[in-house]
Protein backbone atom coordinates (compact mmCIF):
# COMPACT_ATOMS: atom_id res chain seq x y z
CA UNK A 1 0.00 0.00 0.00
CA UNK A 2 1.93 3.02 -1.32
CA UNK A 3 -0.40 5.51 0.36
CA UNK A 4 0.85 4.40 3.80
CA UNK A 5 4.38 3.30 4.62
CA UNK A 6 5.00 1.85 8.05
CA UNK A 7 2.70 4.24 9.93
CA UNK A 8 2.24 3.53 13.65
CA UNK A 9 -0.33 5.52 15.61
CA UNK A 10 -2.18 5.07 18.86
CA UNK A 11 -5.06 6.85 20.57
CA UNK A 12 -6.19 6.06 24.09
CA UNK A 13 -9.51 6.19 25.90
CA UNK A 14 -10.38 9.74 26.84
CA UNK A 15 -7.91 11.18 24.31
CA UNK A 16 -8.27 13.27 21.15
CA UNK A 17 -5.58 12.72 18.53
CA UNK A 18 -5.22 15.45 15.91
CA UNK A 19 -4.16 14.15 12.51
CA UNK A 20 -2.85 16.63 9.94
CA UNK A 21 -1.10 16.53 6.58
CA UNK A 22 -1.42 17.73 3.00
CA UNK A 23 -3.97 16.19 0.67
CA UNK A 24 -2.48 12.93 -0.51
CA UNK A 25 -0.44 12.47 2.68
CA UNK A 26 -2.33 9.26 3.54
CA UNK A 27 -4.91 10.49 6.06
CA UNK A 28 -7.95 9.22 4.17
CA UNK A 29 -6.29 5.85 3.52
CA UNK A 30 -5.55 5.51 7.22
CA UNK A 31 -9.18 6.26 8.04
CA UNK A 32 -10.40 3.64 5.52
CA UNK A 33 -8.08 1.01 7.01
CA UNK A 34 -9.13 1.69 10.61
CA UNK A 35 -12.83 1.75 9.69
CA UNK A 36 -12.74 -1.53 7.74
CA UNK A 37 -13.24 0.00 4.28
CA UNK A 38 -9.78 -1.09 3.09
CA UNK A 39 -7.43 -3.93 4.03
CA UNK A 40 -3.78 -3.05 4.73
CA UNK A 41 -0.93 -4.82 2.93
CA UNK A 42 0.97 -5.23 6.18
CA UNK A 43 1.00 -4.32 9.84
CA UNK A 44 -1.81 -4.84 12.33
CA UNK A 45 -4.63 -3.06 14.14
CA UNK A 46 -5.20 -3.46 17.86
CA UNK A 47 -8.47 -2.46 19.50
CA UNK A 48 -8.85 -2.65 23.29
CA UNK A 49 -5.39 -4.21 23.43
CA UNK A 50 -6.27 -7.12 21.17
CA UNK A 51 -5.57 -7.74 17.47
CA UNK A 52 -8.55 -6.70 15.35
CA UNK A 53 -9.43 -7.37 11.72
CA UNK A 54 -12.35 -5.40 10.34
CA UNK A 55 -13.62 -6.99 7.13
CA UNK A 56 -16.17 -4.23 6.53
CA UNK A 57 -17.28 -0.84 7.85
CA UNK A 58 -20.36 -2.55 9.32
CA UNK A 59 -18.13 -4.78 11.45
CA UNK A 60 -16.11 -1.76 12.63
CA UNK A 61 -19.37 -0.02 13.59
CA UNK A 62 -20.44 -3.03 15.61
CA UNK A 63 -17.19 -2.76 17.56
CA UNK A 64 -17.92 0.90 18.34
CA UNK A 65 -16.04 2.79 15.61
CA UNK A 66 -17.95 5.68 14.00
CA UNK A 67 -16.63 7.75 11.11
CA UNK A 68 -17.70 11.19 9.93
CA UNK A 69 -16.50 11.31 6.34
CA UNK A 70 -15.70 14.43 4.35
CA UNK A 71 -17.93 13.06 1.58
CA UNK A 72 -21.49 12.81 2.86
CA UNK A 73 -23.18 9.42 2.93
CA UNK A 74 -26.78 10.51 3.48
CA UNK A 75 -29.62 9.22 1.29
CA UNK A 76 -31.21 12.41 -0.14
CA UNK A 77 -34.67 10.91 -0.62
CA UNK A 78 -35.03 10.02 3.08
CA UNK A 79 -35.85 12.38 5.93
CA UNK A 80 -33.37 13.59 8.52
CA UNK A 81 -34.82 11.17 11.09
CA UNK A 82 -34.67 8.22 8.71
CA UNK A 83 -31.05 8.95 7.81
CA UNK A 84 -30.05 9.29 11.46
CA UNK A 85 -31.37 5.87 12.46
CA UNK A 86 -31.15 3.93 9.22
CA UNK A 87 -29.71 0.49 9.95
CA UNK A 88 -29.37 1.21 13.67
CA UNK A 89 -31.73 -1.62 14.61
CA UNK A 90 -33.57 0.49 17.18
CA UNK A 91 -37.02 -0.94 16.64
CA UNK A 92 -39.44 -2.81 18.84
CA UNK A 93 -40.92 -6.06 17.51
CA UNK A 94 -40.06 -4.97 14.00
CA UNK A 95 -41.86 -1.61 14.31
CA UNK A 96 -40.07 1.70 13.90
CA UNK A 97 -40.22 3.88 17.05
CA UNK A 98 -40.94 7.14 15.22
CA UNK A 99 -41.78 9.30 18.24
CA UNK A 100 -38.67 8.20 20.10
CA UNK A 101 -36.56 8.72 16.99
CA UNK A 102 -37.95 12.24 16.52
CA UNK A 103 -37.16 13.17 20.14
CA UNK A 104 -33.67 11.68 19.90
CA UNK A 105 -33.06 13.42 16.56
CA UNK A 106 -33.94 16.79 18.08
CA UNK A 107 -31.66 16.10 21.04
CA UNK A 108 -28.71 15.14 18.85
CA UNK A 109 -29.14 18.12 16.53
CA UNK A 110 -29.54 20.36 19.58
CA UNK A 111 -26.10 19.29 20.78
CA UNK A 112 -24.73 20.88 17.62
CA UNK A 113 -26.86 24.01 18.15
CA UNK A 114 -28.61 23.69 14.81
CA UNK A 115 -32.36 23.79 14.21
CA UNK A 116 -33.40 21.20 11.62
CA UNK A 117 -36.81 19.57 11.35
CA UNK A 118 -36.32 15.78 11.71
CA UNK A 119 -39.12 15.28 9.17
CA UNK A 120 -37.39 17.38 6.50
CA UNK A 121 -36.07 15.64 3.40
CA UNK A 122 -32.27 15.65 3.23
CA UNK A 123 -32.46 16.55 -0.46
CA UNK A 124 -33.69 20.03 0.45
CA UNK A 125 -31.07 20.80 3.09
CA UNK A 126 -28.08 23.08 2.62
CA UNK A 127 -24.58 21.60 2.57
CA UNK A 128 -23.98 22.77 6.15
CA UNK A 129 -27.23 21.24 7.39
CA UNK A 130 -26.44 17.92 5.70
CA UNK A 131 -23.00 17.94 7.34
CA UNK A 132 -24.65 18.48 10.73
CA UNK A 133 -26.96 15.50 10.12
CA UNK A 134 -23.94 13.39 9.21
CA UNK A 135 -22.26 14.35 12.50
CA UNK A 136 -25.42 13.68 14.51
CA UNK A 137 -25.68 10.25 12.88
CA UNK A 138 -22.20 9.36 14.14
CA UNK A 139 -22.94 10.70 17.64
CA UNK A 140 -26.15 8.62 17.73
CA UNK A 141 -24.03 5.46 17.74
CA UNK A 142 -22.43 6.35 21.08
CA UNK A 143 -19.02 5.45 19.62
CA UNK A 144 -16.02 4.25 21.58
CA UNK A 145 -13.78 5.59 18.81
CA UNK A 146 -14.98 8.55 16.77
CA UNK A 147 -13.06 9.47 13.61
CA UNK A 148 -13.81 12.90 12.16
CA UNK A 149 -12.57 13.82 8.66
CA UNK A 150 -12.84 17.59 8.03
CA UNK A 151 -16.12 17.69 10.00
CA UNK A 152 -16.55 21.48 10.09
CA UNK A 153 -15.90 22.23 6.40
CA UNK A 154 -19.54 23.24 5.84
CA UNK A 155 -20.46 24.39 9.35
CA UNK A 156 -20.86 27.92 10.66
CA UNK A 157 -18.38 29.08 13.35
CA UNK A 158 -21.03 28.59 16.06
CA UNK A 159 -21.83 25.06 14.87
CA UNK A 160 -18.12 24.26 14.66
CA UNK A 161 -17.56 25.38 18.26
CA UNK A 162 -20.49 23.23 19.37
CA UNK A 163 -18.97 20.21 17.63
CA UNK A 164 -15.58 20.78 19.27
CA UNK A 165 -17.29 20.84 22.67
CA UNK A 166 -19.03 17.55 21.86
CA UNK A 167 -15.72 15.94 20.88
CA UNK A 168 -14.13 17.02 24.17
CA UNK A 169 -17.19 15.85 26.15
CA UNK A 170 -17.10 12.51 24.35
CA UNK A 171 -13.44 12.12 25.34
CA UNK A 172 -14.35 13.13 28.89
CA UNK A 173 -16.72 10.16 29.02
CA UNK A 174 -13.88 7.79 28.13
CA UNK A 175 -14.21 7.53 24.35
CA UNK A 176 -11.31 8.10 21.94
CA UNK A 177 -11.33 10.44 18.96
CA UNK A 178 -9.17 11.01 15.88
CA UNK A 179 -9.74 14.53 14.54
CA UNK A 180 -8.58 15.22 10.96
CA UNK A 181 -8.64 18.85 9.86
CA UNK A 182 -6.77 21.43 7.80
CA UNK A 183 -7.97 24.09 10.24
CA UNK A 184 -5.09 24.28 12.68
CA UNK A 185 -7.04 26.48 15.09
CA UNK A 186 -9.46 23.56 15.58
CA UNK A 187 -6.60 21.11 16.08
CA UNK A 188 -5.17 23.45 18.71
CA UNK A 189 -8.54 23.76 20.43
CA UNK A 190 -9.36 20.05 20.66
CA UNK A 191 -6.28 17.79 20.34
CA UNK A 192 -4.26 16.29 23.21
CA UNK A 193 -1.67 15.00 20.75
CA UNK A 194 -0.97 15.85 17.11
CA UNK A 195 0.49 13.53 14.47
CA UNK A 196 1.72 14.73 11.07
CA UNK A 197 1.63 12.57 7.92
CA UNK A 198 3.59 13.44 4.79
CA UNK A 199 3.84 11.23 1.69
CA UNK A 200 2.41 8.26 3.57
CA UNK A 201 4.84 8.46 6.48
CA UNK A 202 4.57 9.68 10.05
CA UNK A 203 7.01 12.61 10.19
CA UNK A 204 6.22 14.22 13.53
CA UNK A 205 4.23 13.69 16.73
CA UNK A 206 3.54 16.34 19.35
CA UNK A 207 2.28 15.59 22.85
CA UNK A 208 0.72 18.77 24.19
CA UNK A 209 -0.04 17.34 27.65
CA UNK A 210 3.16 18.58 29.22
CA UNK A 211 3.84 19.47 32.87
CA UNK A 212 4.78 22.94 31.62
CA UNK A 213 1.19 23.45 30.54
CA UNK A 214 0.12 23.37 34.20
CA UNK A 215 -3.06 22.01 35.70
CA UNK A 216 -3.52 19.30 33.11
CA UNK A 217 -3.99 21.84 30.32
CA UNK A 218 -2.56 21.83 26.81
CA UNK A 219 0.64 23.50 25.67
CA UNK A 220 0.31 26.04 22.81
CA UNK A 221 0.73 24.65 19.31
CA UNK A 222 3.54 25.98 17.12
CA UNK A 223 1.55 26.35 13.91
CA UNK A 224 4.50 27.48 11.77
CA UNK A 225 6.49 24.39 12.74
CA UNK A 226 3.46 22.21 12.13
CA UNK A 227 2.91 23.66 8.64
CA UNK A 228 6.57 23.17 7.78
CA UNK A 229 6.33 19.52 8.87
CA UNK A 230 3.19 19.06 6.76
CA UNK A 231 4.47 20.56 3.51
CA UNK A 232 8.20 19.88 3.90
CA UNK A 233 8.99 23.55 3.36
CA UNK A 234 8.45 26.89 5.05
CA UNK A 235 5.61 29.20 4.00
CA UNK A 236 6.88 32.70 4.70
CA UNK A 237 3.35 34.11 5.00
CA UNK A 238 -0.14 32.69 5.12
CA UNK A 239 -1.27 34.75 2.13
CA UNK A 240 0.82 35.61 -0.97
CA UNK A 241 1.50 39.28 -1.71
CA UNK A 242 -0.48 41.27 -4.26
CA UNK A 243 0.99 41.16 -7.74
CA UNK A 244 -0.28 44.60 -8.73
CA UNK A 245 -1.38 47.87 -7.15
CA UNK A 246 -3.45 49.68 -9.77
CA UNK A 247 -7.12 48.82 -10.25
CA UNK A 248 -8.95 49.41 -13.50
CA UNK A 249 -12.48 50.43 -14.42
CA UNK A 250 -15.53 48.62 -13.00
CA UNK A 251 -15.82 45.21 -14.66
CA UNK A 252 -18.77 43.63 -12.84
CA UNK A 253 -21.68 45.74 -11.60
CA UNK A 254 -24.61 44.27 -9.67
CA UNK A 255 -27.61 46.55 -9.16
CA UNK A 256 -30.42 45.93 -6.64
CA UNK A 257 -30.34 42.15 -6.90
CA UNK A 258 -33.19 40.43 -5.03
CA UNK A 259 -34.52 36.90 -4.64
CA UNK A 260 -37.16 36.47 -1.94
CA UNK A 261 -35.80 36.81 1.58
CA UNK A 262 -32.48 35.22 0.69
CA UNK A 263 -31.09 38.24 -1.19
CA UNK A 264 -32.52 41.73 -0.79
CA UNK A 265 -31.45 44.77 -2.85
CA UNK A 266 -27.79 43.80 -3.13
CA UNK A 267 -25.65 46.22 -5.14
CA UNK A 268 -21.88 46.29 -5.61
CA UNK A 269 -19.20 46.63 -8.26
CA UNK A 270 -15.82 44.98 -8.78
CA UNK A 271 -13.07 46.72 -10.72
CA UNK A 272 -10.55 45.13 -13.05
CA UNK A 273 -7.79 43.60 -10.93
CA UNK A 274 -9.81 43.76 -7.71
CA UNK A 275 -10.58 40.97 -5.26
CA UNK A 276 -13.84 41.80 -3.49
CA UNK A 277 -14.52 39.72 -0.38
CA UNK A 278 -18.03 38.78 0.72
CA UNK A 279 -18.25 37.88 4.40
CA UNK A 280 -21.16 36.81 6.59
CA UNK A 281 -22.54 33.95 8.61
CA UNK A 282 -23.91 30.78 7.04
CA UNK A 283 -27.36 31.62 5.65
CA UNK A 284 -26.58 35.32 5.15
CA UNK A 285 -27.08 34.99 1.39
CA UNK A 286 -23.49 35.03 0.13
CA UNK A 287 -23.65 31.87 -1.98
CA UNK A 288 -27.07 32.90 -3.25
CA UNK A 289 -25.59 36.15 -4.58
CA UNK A 290 -22.95 34.21 -6.52
CA UNK A 291 -25.56 31.83 -7.95
CA UNK A 292 -27.79 34.73 -8.99
CA UNK A 293 -24.93 36.50 -10.77
CA UNK A 294 -24.02 33.21 -12.47
CA UNK A 295 -27.59 32.60 -13.60
CA UNK A 296 -27.86 29.39 -11.56
CA UNK A 297 -30.83 30.70 -9.55
CA UNK A 298 -33.85 32.78 -10.51
CA UNK A 299 -33.95 36.36 -9.31
CA UNK A 300 -36.98 38.53 -8.60
CA UNK A 301 -35.32 41.75 -9.72
CA UNK A 302 -31.98 43.42 -10.30
CA UNK A 303 -29.41 43.82 -13.04
CA UNK A 304 -25.97 42.39 -13.83
CA UNK A 305 -23.61 44.47 -15.97
CA UNK A 306 -20.29 43.33 -17.42
CA UNK A 307 -17.75 45.77 -18.88
CA UNK A 308 -20.38 48.49 -19.18
CA UNK A 309 -23.03 46.40 -20.93
CA UNK A 310 -26.10 44.78 -19.40
CA UNK A 311 -25.78 40.98 -19.31
CA UNK A 312 -28.43 39.64 -16.89
CA UNK A 313 -27.68 35.92 -17.36
CA UNK A 314 -30.69 33.67 -16.89
CA UNK A 315 -28.66 30.46 -16.98
CA UNK A 316 -25.06 29.37 -16.36
CA UNK A 317 -24.69 28.85 -20.12
CA UNK A 318 -25.43 32.54 -20.71
CA UNK A 319 -23.10 33.59 -17.90
CA UNK A 320 -20.23 31.49 -19.27
CA UNK A 321 -20.80 32.83 -22.78
CA UNK A 322 -20.76 36.36 -21.37
CA UNK A 323 -17.50 35.90 -19.47
CA UNK A 324 -18.55 34.92 -15.92
CA UNK A 325 -17.47 31.70 -14.21
CA UNK A 326 -18.15 30.15 -10.80
CA UNK A 327 -16.06 27.99 -8.46
CA UNK A 328 -19.03 26.60 -6.50
CA UNK A 329 -19.22 25.99 -2.77
CA UNK A 330 -19.88 22.28 -3.34
CA UNK A 331 -17.28 21.47 -6.00
CA UNK A 332 -18.07 17.73 -5.96
CA UNK A 333 -21.80 18.25 -6.37
CA UNK A 334 -21.89 21.30 -8.64
CA UNK A 335 -18.41 21.87 -10.06
CA UNK A 336 -17.38 18.45 -11.31
CA UNK A 337 -18.78 15.35 -12.99
CA UNK A 338 -17.27 12.79 -10.64
CA UNK A 339 -17.69 9.82 -12.97
CA UNK A 340 -15.66 11.59 -15.69
CA UNK A 341 -11.91 12.04 -15.96
CA UNK A 342 -10.02 15.16 -14.94
CA UNK A 343 -9.37 15.92 -18.60
CA UNK A 344 -13.05 15.50 -19.55
CA UNK A 345 -14.10 17.86 -16.74
CA UNK A 346 -11.56 20.40 -17.96
CA UNK A 347 -12.91 20.15 -21.52
CA UNK A 348 -16.66 20.39 -20.78
CA UNK A 349 -17.07 24.21 -20.81
CA UNK A 350 -14.40 24.55 -23.52
CA UNK A 351 -15.61 22.14 -26.21
CA UNK A 352 -16.40 24.98 -28.59
CA UNK A 353 -12.75 26.05 -28.37
CA UNK A 354 -11.54 22.58 -29.37
CA UNK A 355 -14.02 21.89 -32.20
CA UNK A 356 -12.94 21.51 -35.80
CA UNK A 357 -15.19 21.58 -38.85
CA UNK A 358 -18.52 19.70 -38.61
CA UNK A 359 -18.45 19.89 -34.81
CA UNK A 360 -15.74 17.23 -34.32
CA UNK A 361 -13.63 17.83 -31.19
CA UNK A 362 -9.89 18.05 -31.81
CA UNK A 363 -8.69 15.71 -29.05
CA UNK A 364 -5.04 16.55 -29.63
CA UNK A 365 -5.69 20.24 -29.13
CA UNK A 366 -7.76 19.45 -26.05
CA UNK A 367 -4.98 17.25 -24.69
CA UNK A 368 -2.30 19.89 -25.25
CA UNK A 369 -4.40 22.52 -23.46
CA UNK A 370 -5.04 20.22 -20.50
CA UNK A 371 -1.37 19.27 -20.29
CA UNK A 372 -0.41 22.96 -20.20
CA UNK A 373 -2.71 23.77 -17.28
CA UNK A 374 -1.89 20.51 -15.55
CA UNK A 375 1.75 21.56 -15.47
CA UNK A 376 1.12 25.20 -14.53
CA UNK A 377 -1.29 24.37 -11.72
CA UNK A 378 0.65 21.28 -10.62
CA UNK A 379 -2.42 19.03 -10.85
CA UNK A 380 -1.20 15.69 -9.53
CA UNK A 381 -2.57 12.80 -11.57
CA UNK A 382 -1.54 9.25 -12.24
CA UNK A 383 -2.76 9.86 -15.83
CA UNK A 384 -4.95 12.40 -17.62
CA UNK A 385 -7.79 9.86 -17.80
CA UNK A 386 -7.88 9.41 -14.02
CA UNK A 387 -11.41 9.82 -12.61
CA UNK A 388 -11.73 13.19 -10.91
CA UNK A 389 -13.56 11.55 -7.98
CA UNK A 390 -10.31 9.85 -6.94
CA UNK A 391 -8.34 13.11 -6.66
CA UNK A 392 -7.66 15.01 -3.45
CA UNK A 393 -9.75 18.08 -2.70
CA UNK A 394 -6.92 20.40 -3.70
CA UNK A 395 -6.40 18.71 -7.06
CA UNK A 396 -10.15 18.66 -7.73
CA UNK A 397 -10.28 22.40 -7.14
CA UNK A 398 -7.31 22.92 -9.47
CA UNK A 399 -9.22 21.08 -12.21
CA UNK A 400 -12.14 23.49 -11.72
CA UNK A 401 -9.76 26.47 -11.85
CA UNK A 402 -8.04 25.09 -14.97
CA UNK A 403 -11.25 24.82 -16.98
CA UNK A 404 -12.14 28.45 -16.22
CA UNK A 405 -8.62 29.71 -16.92
CA UNK A 406 -8.81 28.03 -20.32
CA UNK A 407 -12.19 29.68 -20.85
CA UNK A 408 -10.65 33.11 -20.26
CA UNK A 409 -13.54 34.48 -18.21
CA UNK A 410 -13.30 38.10 -17.11
CA UNK A 411 -15.20 37.60 -13.84
CA UNK A 412 -14.40 34.78 -11.41
CA UNK A 413 -16.83 34.01 -8.57
CA UNK A 414 -15.00 31.98 -5.90
CA UNK A 415 -17.35 30.43 -3.32
CA UNK A 416 -15.38 28.79 -0.49
CA UNK A 417 -12.42 28.09 -2.82
CA UNK A 418 -10.23 26.43 -0.16
CA UNK A 419 -12.85 24.43 1.76
CA UNK A 420 -11.41 21.04 2.74
CA UNK A 421 -8.01 21.80 1.20
CA UNK A 422 -4.65 21.44 2.94
CA UNK A 423 -2.39 24.40 3.68
CA UNK A 424 0.06 23.70 0.85
CA UNK A 425 -2.58 23.45 -1.90
CA UNK A 426 -4.46 26.31 -0.27
CA UNK A 427 -1.47 28.62 -0.69
CA UNK A 428 -1.18 27.61 -4.35
CA UNK A 429 -4.87 28.46 -4.90
CA UNK A 430 -4.33 31.83 -3.21
CA UNK A 431 -1.48 32.47 -5.64
CA UNK A 432 -3.74 31.73 -8.61
CA UNK A 433 -6.47 34.00 -7.28
CA UNK A 434 -3.86 36.75 -7.01
CA UNK A 435 -2.66 35.98 -10.53
CA UNK A 436 -6.17 36.12 -11.98
CA UNK A 437 -6.64 39.55 -10.42
CA UNK A 438 -3.29 40.73 -11.76
CA UNK A 439 -4.47 39.80 -15.27
CA UNK A 440 -7.38 42.24 -14.96
CA UNK A 441 -10.09 39.82 -13.93
CA UNK A 442 -12.69 40.83 -11.35
CA UNK A 443 -12.75 38.32 -8.48
CA UNK A 444 -15.55 37.82 -5.93
CA UNK A 445 -14.22 35.85 -2.94
CA UNK A 446 -16.76 34.26 -0.60
CA UNK A 447 -15.39 32.54 2.49
CA UNK A 448 -16.61 31.45 5.92
CA UNK A 449 -13.05 31.81 7.19
CA UNK A 450 -12.74 35.44 8.25
CA UNK A 451 -8.93 35.40 8.19
CA UNK A 452 -9.02 34.25 4.57
CA UNK A 453 -11.47 36.86 3.32
CA UNK A 454 -9.67 39.66 5.17
CA UNK A 455 -6.21 38.47 4.15
CA UNK A 456 -6.96 38.06 0.44
CA UNK A 457 -9.39 40.87 -0.38
CA UNK A 458 -8.90 44.48 -1.49
CA UNK A 459 -12.33 45.34 -0.05
CA UNK A 460 -14.84 43.32 1.96
CA UNK A 461 -18.63 43.57 2.03
CA UNK A 462 -20.43 42.05 5.02
CA UNK A 463 -23.87 40.45 4.59
CA UNK A 464 -26.57 39.89 7.19
CA UNK A 465 -29.97 38.34 6.44
CA UNK A 466 -29.73 38.85 2.70
CA UNK A 467 -28.51 42.45 2.77
CA UNK A 468 -25.10 44.10 2.55
CA UNK A 469 -24.75 45.77 5.95
CA UNK A 470 -21.11 46.86 6.04
CA UNK A 471 -18.05 47.61 3.95
CA UNK A 472 -14.43 47.11 5.05
CA UNK A 473 -12.26 49.47 3.02
CA UNK A 474 -8.94 48.30 4.51
CA UNK A 475 -9.34 44.57 5.27
CA UNK A 476 -5.71 44.00 6.31
CA UNK A 477 -6.14 46.22 9.36
CA UNK A 478 -9.74 45.35 10.19
CA UNK A 479 -10.85 44.11 13.60
CA UNK A 480 -12.27 40.58 13.08
CA UNK A 481 -14.55 40.98 16.10
CA UNK A 482 -16.06 44.09 14.55
CA UNK A 483 -16.69 42.28 11.28
CA UNK A 484 -18.39 39.43 13.13
CA UNK A 485 -20.62 41.90 14.98
CA UNK A 486 -21.83 43.26 11.65
CA UNK A 487 -22.30 39.73 10.29
CA UNK A 488 -24.35 38.78 13.36
CA UNK A 489 -26.49 41.93 13.10
CA UNK A 490 -25.32 43.32 16.45
CA UNK A 491 -26.08 47.02 16.76
CA UNK A 492 -27.03 47.47 13.12
CA UNK A 493 -29.12 50.44 12.08
CA UNK A 494 -31.00 50.69 8.81
CA UNK A 495 -27.94 52.16 7.08
CA UNK A 496 -24.92 49.98 6.20
CA UNK A 497 -21.79 50.62 8.25
CA UNK A 498 -18.31 51.27 6.93
CA UNK A 499 -15.17 50.11 8.74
Amino acid sequence: MDALRGVSLSVGAGEVLGLVGENGAGKSTLIRVVSGAERPDGGRIEFDGEPAVFDSPAEARRRGIAVIHQELSLIPQLSVRENLFLGAGWSRRGLVRRRWEEREARRLLGLLEIDIDPAASCSGLSLGARQAVEIAKALAQGPRLLILDEPTAALSPREARALLRQVRELAGRGAAAIYVSHRLEEIEAVADRVSVLRDGELVRSIDRRLPAAGGGGLAPLDRDALIEAMVGRSLSAEFPPRLHEELGEPRLEVKELSAGHRVRDVSFSIRRGEILGLAGLVGAGRSEVARLVFGAAARDSGEVWLDGRRLDPRSPRQAIAGGICLLPEDRRGHGLVLAQSARANFALPNLDRFRRLRGVVDRRREGRAFARWREQLDIRLARSGQRVATLSGGNQQKVVIAKWLERGAGVVLCDEPTRGIDVGARYEIYEWIRRMASEGKAVLLISSELEEVLGMSDRVLVMHEGRIRGEIAEPAGADPAGVLRIAAGVGLSEEPSVA
